[in-house]
């Protein structure tokens, strides 16, 4: 088996549809399996993941686990040499599995790759970035990331565009990161025996990160591909405001340094996070933004 994809469904019963129609359509010339893991669903899914797709291994669990457990439970099952997590709001354009495998084989000591993640209207989505050190979050906190020239600071988020399209060499369609989204992110299962899976003291929001983090601790390294490209619903179409997304990252951010750095870092993080919750919040508030504001004086109360 080359390739085990896996699927966390939570009352996404239209997207993931539209993602395993996609799969069964695109993918070709590699042996693959696809598990969905549903967290509890109440929309319907179950039916339709029973009746339409019997080749899809179903997990059915009774509640909303959180995507960490979920994925981790999926990751157990699995018998490719490759695994993907996969969320239930991308679907394929292209036999982009079949090219994120060729891709991981061609690359040396391989622990992470993520494909191109796009819009719905197939513009770039920002789906990598670098570790969540104090001179990233300062540079976060304070949007010098945001200015011309950031993505040479190594943010912790890349939004520069030309990070992502840039194709001046054969190096820039393959750029080493230390993260890249668990939307969709392609890990040897040779690597998980090593390192262990996603950390389920984490429910949600910057699982990757930490697991990327020991990943490259292990001395593999972790690649952003242009080479393949997958469509990404959640973060490009979404008029909402992402406040659960909000608070959970700033969680993350905060269990990242509780793990891994000292307690004088850990300190230091929460102010920068704070003046960073802050600053936003004034601005968004003299901008009319007062749903964004809000969304941030929650995340503001957890640091």
């Amino acid at each position: 088996m080359d390739l085990s994809v896996i699927i966390v469904n939570y009352n996404t019963k239209k997207l993931i549809v539209n993602c395993l129609e996609s799969i069964f359509k695109f993918t070709k010339d590699i042996r693959y399996e696809v598990t969905v893991v549903d967290n509890g669903s109440k929309d319907g899914s179950l039916q339709i993941l029973k009746n339409k797709y019997p080749q899809v291994k179903l997990i059915l669990n009774k509640e909303n686990l959180g995507f960490t457990k979920a994925n981790n439970q999926g990751i157990k099952i699995s018998k490719g040499e490759y695994i993907l997590l996969l969320n239930s709001d991308t679907y394929l354009i292209e036999n982009s599995l079949k090219k994120l495998i060729d891709k991981a084989k061609s690359l040396s000591n391989l622990g992470a790759i993520g494909p191109q993640l796009l819009n719905t209207d197939k513009s770039i989505q920002q789906s990598a970035g670098f570790f969540p050190h104090l001179p990233q979050v300062f540079f976060w906190m304070s949007f010098i990331d945001d200015l011309p020239g950031g993505q040479y600071l190594k943010p912790y988020h890349v939004d520069h565009d030309n990070f992502y399209s840039q194709k001046s060499s054969a190096y820039q369609a393959d750029k080493q990161v230390d993260w890249v989204t668990a939307a969709a992110i392609l890990v040897p299962g040779s690597v998980i025996k090593k390192v262990g899976a996603l950390d389920e003291k984490i429910f949600m929001y910057g699982e990757e990160v930490e697991w990327c983090y020991r990943i490259k601790k292990a001395d593999f390294k972790i690649y952003f591909s242009q080479t393949s490209k997958i469509v990404h619903v959640g973060r490009g179409s979404s008029q909402k405001v992402p406040t659960k997304a909000f608070i959970g990252e700033y969680k993350g951010i905060i269990y990242f340094y509780q793990k891994y750095k000292g307690s004088l870092s850990l300190q230091i993080v929460k102010v920068l996070l704070k003046i960073g919750a802050l600053a936003r919040i004034i601005i968004f508030t003299l901008l009319g933004r007062r749903e964004l504001a809000t969304s941030y004086v929650q995340a503001f109360k957890v640091v």
